[in-house]
């Protein structure tokens, strides 16, 4: 397992502790797609990339802002859809 690999589970795992209704596989597609969001919006940007560590620390403040809720988003994203599917969102 890479680091990258061991930071998201363990990513995955501080997003499980705040949210109860999201399965193990849920958290960890919510925290890859956070990660993977932040990193393409870098390089959009034209920024230089500042390692896993930054990327780290920006998901962990999602799930601190967020996680509780993030069963709740509801998007038209088709990169998003899939984490919604079958959910009721109330």
């Amino acid at each position: 397992m890479t680091n990258r690999e061991q930071a998201l589970q363990q990513l995955a795992e501080e997003l499980l502790q705040v949210n109860e209704v999201l399965t193990p596989e849920e958290a960890l597609t919510w925290v890859e797609v956070l990660w993977e969001d932040f990193e393409a919006t870098l390089a959009r940007a034209g920024e230089k990339y500042q390692g896993e560590a930054v990327a780290v620390h920006f998901v962990e403040q999602q799930i601190k802002q967020h996680g509780a809720m993030l069963h709740r988003f509801n998007t038209t994203n088709e990169k998003f859809k899939h984490l919604m599917t079958g959910r009721n969102v109330e």
